[in-house]
């Protein structure tokens, strides 16, 4: 019982602590002042992480097994239990070191890039509150608790993106993440809904015990059409994942989300708010699994995510940019494990791209400093010789990303290729070639982002009297290595970036060490029948060599360095050749667009004759004002009984009292 006291407390401990130093941080700046506001979020998120990694060490050694406390019970309504409690298994400890850690990484790192920032103490603020939304969403045992940390998470972002508020750039990308968020989560509030409907609970154990009994219900949404209770759930869910981990259509808010400082692009991208939405599908593995039709869906609209969004990361030139459509691409790739019921394959690769893309993240902000914010690959190259611990550490990261043998990503990406191949799902031999030509892509882009800006000649000029805000091309000072606290949180993400796939690999995706926590059906089993072919970490890699996704990703290095480090022209004149597809991939398959003038353009509109008619004609014009012109014309015929002589007033009221008994009289 003390045993169990301890861990709870543990447990409150690991969200609490991120919370009260993102309030000590927000509310009490002055006191503290901008080292204070650093040290205390630092720590707390730093405790956080040692506490989780106890966690996952009392999973791993200790064999702690699943634990579900109820912490507090905030309301009891018709039976229902609405409760915040905990749900500690071995993919919660997972998903918790990951969380913390790169917190922890993004969190030092944010003291040298925010350093001459004036909302420097705010900044700390919102990254601990964010920490804190992350883990109560992915410790919960319950929905009322997973929507808190869901809703909280949005809410966070919206500060974070639109942090310079002063510019309408980044008040446009908070607002535009907040709206597309909301759609996705109308959906999610949907889903849990069907829940409560269905099950009566909002408890986990409870609906997944249930949920075997509600697999052949149906619901009449359409007229002569009906679904299953279940589809419509897991659909329903899945929209809300579509929203939070940016899949096609809902992920034009996450390039825009650059408008952010770099810290914040690095944790929103590695650990935080994107990876929610295949977390919560891996966690309602027992209802996905007795959906196909759910899955098949799930699994399309990331096969589409993965593909079309590398082909768009191919024209960015916003070196950003290049790396948020690496995330979608790569979120693509989850999101079609999750959907061929790969769901350790997801959890597994969701971990390994944390690790590699906040340390491609964060080498781009060592880049962003280093050339006085400048972010166009255009106006860079050559600086490996100025920045050796950034290239050095850009160059693991993207080795990672590409799926380079015995690295960190080549083990979770390829297991997903794998189990695609083995699905026979609907859908699946489209999902198969689009993460197989994903591959490619992949590559190519990574290494033109390299190529771009750490090698050629450079494209900047040094001016030592061009101003504060020189124009692009131009910087002030000599670019150089960035300070030890931008560069040991590279080299700490570089470390796991290389070794943690191939640690790994056995025990979390062929070792049933998620067990615990997902349920697959037999003959769904997809990652059981890759194991079948599995005979540790270094044959994988060595056999690596005779499958289609390692000479894809040399398909994609040679053409990378072809065009963009041996024939730099050859570039431009390409982009003459096929104006149209460059024009098309540069405009996002217009996605944007589409929704600006069928969606936004439609509201705007409806609201503004809204405005006009409602606002300032019905309530300004006539129940306002023309209460107004009411009293003033009644007044006007009023004021001339106000003469301002008593015996005209004394004449009136007895008038008026004769008048009343008359009445009274007649009355009686």
């Amino acid at each position: 019982m003390a045993e169990m006291g301890s861990l709870k407390t543990i447990l409150v401990l690991i969200p609490l602590l991120p919370l009260v130093a993102a309030a000590v941080a927000g509310l009490l700046r002055k006191p503290i002042g901008r080292a204070g506001a650093h040290w205390v979020t630092i720590l707390g998120v730093a405790v956080s992480f040692g506490l989780s990694a106890y966690v996952l060490y009392l999973q791993v050694a200790a064999n702690l097994g699943t634990v579900n406390l109820t912490v507090y019970t905030w309301m009891v309504s018709d039976g229902i239990r609405f409760e915040v409690g905990f749900l500690v298994d071995h993919l919660t400890a997972l998903m918790m070191t990951v969380v913390t850690f790169v917190s922890f990484m993004v969190h030092i790192y944010t003291v040298g890039y925010m350093a001459e920032d004036p909302g420097y103490q705010r900044f700390f603020s919102y990254i601990a509150l964010f920490t804190f939304s992350m883990l109560m969403l992915v410790m919960s045992n319950n929905f009322l608790q997973l929507f808190f940390g869901w809703e909280a998470v949005g809410l966070v972002s919206y500060l974070l993106i639109g942090f310079w508020f002063k510019r309408e750039s980044a008040i446009f990308a908070g607002l535009k993440a907040f709206l597309v968020n909301r759609v996705g989560d109308f959906g999610f509030l949907l889903g849990i809904a069907a829940i409560l409907y269905c099950f009566g609970t909002l408890d986990y154990a409870e609906t997944f015990a249930r949920a075997n009994g509600i697999a052949g219900r149906t619901v009449t949404l359409i007229p002569g059409l009906e679904w299953q209770w279940i589809t419509v759930i897991c659909v329903c869910l899945f929209i809300g994942a579509m929203g939070k981990s940016a899949q096609a259509p809902l992920h034009v808010w996450l390039p825009d989300s650059m408008e952010g400082p770099t810290p914040i692009s690095a944790l929103i991208h590695a650990a935080t708010m994107v990876t929610a939405g295949i977390f919560m599908v891996a966690r309602m593995s027992p209802l996905f699994e007795l959906s196909d039709a759910a899955l098949s869906f799930v699994m399309l609209i990331g096969a589409v995510t993965a593909f079309s969004m590398g082909l768009v990361g191919v024209v960015q030139n916003d070196i950003k940019r290049v790396i948020a459509y690496s995330t979608l691409s790569q979120l693509g790739y989850m999101t079609v494990a999750l959907g061929v019921s790969a769901y350790s394959a997801a959890i597994f690769h969701l971990m390994t791209h944390a690790f590699f893309k906040a340390l491609l993240f964060l080498g781009a902000g060592s880049v962003i400093i280093a050339l006085h914010h400048q972010q166009d690959m255009r106006f860079m190259g050559g600086l490996r010789k100025q920045m050796p611990v950034t290239w050095i550490t850009a160059w693991i990261g993207t080795l990672a990303l590409i799926g380079f043998p015995f690295m960190a990503g080549f083990y979770s990406k390829d297991a997903i290729i794998e189990a695609v191949h083995e699905s026979t799902r609907f859908g699946s031999s489209i999902a198969y070639w689009a993460v197989l030509l994903g591959v490619v892509v992949t590559s190519f882009y990574s290494f033109r982002l390299l190529y771009l800006t750490f090698h050629g000649k450079p494209r900047y000029t040094v001016d030592v009297g061009a101003g504060d805000h020189p124009p692009d091309g131009i910087v002030q000072h000599a670019p150089h290595e960035s300070p030890l606290v931008v560069t040991v949180p590279l080299v700490l993400l570089a470390s796991p970036s290389i070794v943690i796939g191939y640690l790994t690999i056995g025990p979390v995706l062929f070792g049933g060490w998620l067990s615990d926590s997902i349920t697959i059906l037999p003959q769904n089993d997809v990652v059981a029948a890759v194991g079948q072919h599995f005979h540790g970490a270094s044959a994988m890699a060595m056999h690596a060599v005779q499958t289609a996704p390692f000479w894809l990703m040399i398909a994609g290095f040679v053409l990378a360095t072809v065009i963009y480090l041996l024939r730099p022209a050859l570039a431009d004149q390409l982009q003459q050749k096929m104006p149209g597809l460059h024009r098309l991939l540069e405009n996002k398959f217009y996605v944007d667009e589409f929704y600006q003038k069928v969606f936004v353009a439609r509201i705007l509109g409806i609201g503004n004759r809204l405005w006009d008619k409602v606002d300032a004609g019905l309530i300004d014009g006539w129940i306002v004002n023309g209460s107004g012109r009411l009293v003033g014309a009644l007044s006007a015929r009023v004021r001339v009984w106000q003469s301002g002589y008593l015996f005209q007033y004394a004449f009136a009221m007895i008038v008026g009292l004769i008048v009343i008994l008359a009445f009274w009289v007649m009355l009686k």
